[in-house]
């Protein structure tokens, strides 16, 4: 009993401080509201609510389920997919353990070693120049994501953007809202949410934590940073807009950026298991559907009602300047992934290809180094072959020459 009282005391406290210094109406509501006006008297319709901060908590395990649910995902339908579209993976050298190189290795693990570093491993290790620099090459090699990896994460991304544009254009397109963009701010900020709208919310923000909290063993790709900065923003953006009851523009929001990321994750598939046309034909679709939308729609239809038509409705406020930020933050990220995709736009126009994923894994770029080189080195070593078989073939004719001679001088001989 006691530690039941102590418990609801605990979470009376902490519902207390999270009204005073985090959940104040100033921030959150159009002056004039308070959150007791957010509350419907009397009976509320069935199938609907009103947004509250603390329906957020149910994301954070929320979340966790999705990363185990991603967990047998990959293993029970991944990976077996991955095998029936014919996926394969590169198999590198297995290097010798010296613990002196390992050791720098994990240390240094961006670059490799410079001139002076080989010059102190080469009397630590007693090997040779070209040993060090071998081992090092193969040993980043053997950290090297797998095409099988990198499939199952874009599988289990492709399911959830699939299901979400699916299920998000099914329950929206029948709303005034999808249509008329004003009638986002109608009766704002006293909106009543339907179930399937909360849900939607609910989904997107826990899958968009667990992308999080698994970006650290995730494939790291060169956006990187971008990336993560994408996921916060998402995170304080679907967050905010649930508070501040932004939820008709949100889910707007949520559609947008859905309608073309199954496209890209499905290329990333097709790409992975060597099905090169397929691959094309997708890239090509996300490409359209991705300018248009984000480069389009989004800011002169979602950003514009945001920033001009919400005034129709209300003064500014706190939360009208924060939501907008990360709305501009969004777009940002855009332009900066659109100049990517134009750069594969210009290489599949002019080479008749898709070369490789701007957005491709960060140790792309090191294999790609370690390729040319390796063709450099096989260049020179053909020059090299090729003159000495030139020599050879010269001397084989000098051979033949002189044979001939004295063959000549040896029947002049005999015949006189």
């Amino acid at each position: 009993m006691l530690n039941l009282a102590f418990g609801k005391l605990f979470v009376c406290r902490m519902e207390r401080l999270l009204n005073q210094w985090l959940w104040q109406q100033e921030y959150w509501l159009p002056p004039g509201m308070s959150w007791k006006d957010m509350k419907m008297h009397g009976r509320m319709p069935k199938g609907s609510r009103y947004p509250l901060p603390r329906d957020l908590l149910f994301t954070l395990p929320l979340a966790l389920g999705f990363i185990a649910l991603r967990y047998v995902f990959e293993r029970v339908i991944a990976l077996p997919l991955s095998r029936c579209l014919g996926v394969r993976d590169r198999v590198w050298v297995r290097v010798a353990f010296i613990p002196k190189l390992e050791a720098f290795y994990l240390k240094n693990r961006k670059q490799m070693p410079s001139q002076s570093d080989i010059l102190g491993l080469e009397k630590q290790c007693s090997l040779t120049r070209r040993q060090i620099e071998t081992w090092f090459r193969h040993r980043r090699n053997q950290d090297k994501p797998s095409n099988t990896k990198k499939f199952c994460e874009a599988s289990w991304r492709f399911v959830f953007y699939f299901i979400a544009f699916s299920a998000g254009l099914v329950t929206l397109i029948d709303t005034p809202w999808f249509w008329d963009h004003r009638e986002c701010w109608q009766g704002y900020p006293k909106q009543l949410v339907a179930d399937a709208h909360y849900w939607y919310y609910i989904m997107e923000l826990g899958f968009y934590w667990s992308l999080l909290l698994c970006v650290s063993v995730d494939v790291k790709r060169k956006d990187f940073k971008e990336q993560i900065i994408h996921h916060i923003a998402t995170i304080l953006l679907i967050g905010f807009s649930y508070c501040a009851n932004y939820v008709r523009v949100g889910t707007l929001v949520m559609l947008v950026h859905d309608s073309s990321d199954f496209l890209l994750e499905s290329a990333k598939m097709f790409n992975y298991g060597g099905w090169r046309k397929t691959c094309d034909v997708l890239f090509v679709m996300f490409s359209v559907i991705f300018l248009v939308t984000r480069l389009i729609v989004f800011p002169s239809r979602i950003v514009y009602t945001t920033l001009v038509d919400s005034l129709d409705f209300f003064q500014p406020f706190f939360g009208y300047y924060f939501f907008n930020a990360l709305l501009l933050v969004l777009q940002a990220l855009h332009i900066f992934w659109a100049w990517l995709i134009l750069r594969m736009v210009y290489k599949f126009v002019f080479l008749g290809k898709v070369e490789r994923d701007e957005r491709s894994d960060e140790e792309s770029e090191v294999e790609e180094e370690e390729e040319k080189g390796e063709e450099c080195s096989w260049e020179q070593r053909k020059g090299t072959l090729n003159s000495k078989l030139a020599s050879l073939a010269n001397n084989c004719v000098l051979n033949n020459l002189t044979h001939q001679r004295r063959n000549m001088s040896y029947r002049m001989a005999n015949t006189r």
